[in-house]
């Protein structure tokens, strides 16, 4: 009779709760995101704390997280990428800059050495206490003491927060900073093995500094390192969850790629190749293809281009949202492609062009194309909450994310202040304000080209400074993790595997949020 009734259960189950495949086509011609689906929980004896949540994106490239910081101008730049990395993830260097800006972000990333401030912010011996206080206001910097650098970079004092004060503002650095010769500094040399090491020996002998000033032979400096950063990482290193890093131990990092065209409209094969070389030089270990639509010759032409000249390079590619579009970025040489047209928060693509389709649909018939094949699945867009990010991952790899990042301190852009609240700038690359700065080609569009109105496909807006990478990170993965453990998948491959999907109505939308309470607030306060 025990077998009977928990045939007749498993049966119950398999009738209401279905797979993907049976899901999706159950539901067509109706396409379908996260808030339209929910998963049924199976039996478990995973402890959430212990599920698997690494990724790859290739052979080569391992991550111990599946998220992946968006390649987006107020998103990814180096401090983003390298907070990314130190959390086990990868973030793309967006392509907004100069070709040479963007290989030294990728230098930044590469020659990070976990804990050491390889480029701190200095302040030369010529300035007024005035100018620095400006800077700080501007900036929106939570310190105010400084090294005191020359022209030739080389260290001649250190400014203490104790004299950036509005009664000194009149008074020049040179007066009122700690001479060279009275400051205790520890060569370069003797931190490069392991600068967290030496760092706490360093604060160990000398009682009562908080900062290591590190410098060449040359009295160069090279560096600093603070005494609660020696702490936090410290505990750091107890964390099951591990960094990022290459064969050689340097932090992962990919950046994505410009198409660079010559005025009659075809690839400039040559500046391409050229700007790819540059990135290997620097160890880059993902390039991205990035734009709206990937599906298309040109995104093919210089997939296959980047390809034939690397074979070992991790290349992602896309935007896509069709099985077609998978299988033909597969075969032009792309390792992971990114699935979404339209998702994101400040996307106004399906708006503008009435294109694209709802995101874990996508995913699906996008996930179709990929049988057979070795390519990895990135979703990208549409994600705002933890188990948006669980249901993703039952159809890809990885996830990207833009606007859940964009509010952290690590990314690009300045904080401002409005209404007693902190906010940074996030803008659509297909914003006019993007476009113009670099990304038009993404949008099938030419910056310079002033004869026509473009259209955007994208807005600009604010977001609420959230904190930092670190903690909205741990937020996000403990959500993906009891996902996890609710399916009994110990990794995500056994997520994808286990995944049963149920639709859910308004009304179980409604009923999946807080309600019917009044909800009290834990914000800290800011006064």
């Amino acid at each position: 009779m025990t077998k009977v009734a928990k045939s007749n259960s498993a049966a119950a189950d398999a009738a209401s709760y279905l797979a993907a495949d049976a899901f999706f086509r159950a539901n067509l011609p109706t396409a379908l995101t996260f808030d339209d689906v929910s998963l049924a929980t199976l039996y478990s004896d995973i402890l959430p704390r212990d599920a698997d949540t690494s990724t790859a994106l290739s052979d080569a490239l391992k991550l111990q997280i599946p998220i992946v910081s968006s390649d987006m101008d107020t998103v990814t730049e180096s401090r983003m990428a390298i907070a990314m990395a130190l959390n086990g993830g990868l973030g793309l260097i967006h392509y907004n800059m100069g070709a040479k800006d963007q290989v030294k972000e990728v230098a930044r990333v590469k020659r990070h050495i976990h804990g050491l401030i390889q480029d701190p912010i200095t302040v030369a011996p010529n300035q007024q206490i005035g100018d620095v206080l400006a800077m700080i206001e501007q900036r929106k910097f939570a310190f105010s003491t400084f090294p005191v650098v020359d022209d030739a970079g080389a260290l001649v004092g250190l400014l203490s927060g104790n004299v950036v004060k509005e009664r000194y503002k009149s008074k020049s650095v040179r007066d009122v900073m700690t001479p060279r010769a009275s400051l205790t500094t520890e060569k370069h040399r003797a931190v490069a093995n392991d600068p967290i090491k030496a760092a706490d020996q360093f604060f160990t002998r000398h009682v009562g500094l908080n900062k290591m000033l590190v410098v060449d032979d040359a009295g160069k400096l090279r560096g600093l390192v603070t005494e609660s950063d020696v702490v936090r990482i410290t505990a750091e290193a107890k964390a099951n969850r591990k960094p990022a890093r290459d064969a050689d131990f340097r932090l992962v990092v990919g950046a994505a790629l410009s198409p660079v065209r010559k005025p009659d409209g075809s690839l400039d094969r040559q500046r391409v190749l050229e700007h790819v070389e540059h990135l290997l030089a620097e160890h880059v270990d993902a390039i991205a293809v990035s734009t709206a639509h990937g599906h298309t010759k040109s995104v093919g032409e210089v997939v296959k281009l980047v390809r034939g000249a690397h074979r070992h390079v991790t290349l992602i590619a896309g935007n896509v949202t069709s099985a077609e579009g998978v299988a033909y970025l597969a075969d032009c040489g792309a390792d992971a492609i990114k699935v979404g047209q339209g998702p994101g928060s400040i996307c106004t693509t399906r708006i503008v062009a009435g294109v694209g389709i709802p995101q874990l649909t996508a995913l699906h018939v996008a996930a179709s194309g990929n049988r057979g094949r070795k390519v990895r699945i990135i979703a990208d867009g549409g994600i705002t909450k933890s188990g948006d990010i669980v249901k993703a991952l039952t159809l890809a790899d990885a996830v990207i994310l833009g606007g859940l990042l964009a509010g952290c301190r690590e990314a690009p852009g300045e904080i401002m202040e409005i209404g007693g609240k902190f906010y940074k700038q996030y803008r659509g690359m297909g914003s006019l304000a993007a476009m113009k700065a670099g990304s038009a080609a993404r949008y099938g569009h030419d910056k310079a080209d002033r004869t026509r109105k473009v259209a955007a496909e994208g807005i600009e807006a604010l977001k609420e400074v959230s904190g930092y990478v670190d903690d909205v990170l741990a937020n996000l993965l403990g959500g993906v993790q009891s996902g996890m453990g609710y399916l009994g998948a110990a990794n995500l491959t056994q997520l994808r595997a286990k995944a049963r999907f149920i639709r859910v109505s308004p009304a179980g939308q409604k009923e999946a949020a807080p309600h019917d309470v009044v909800e009290v607030s834990t914000r800290a306060s800011t006064a």
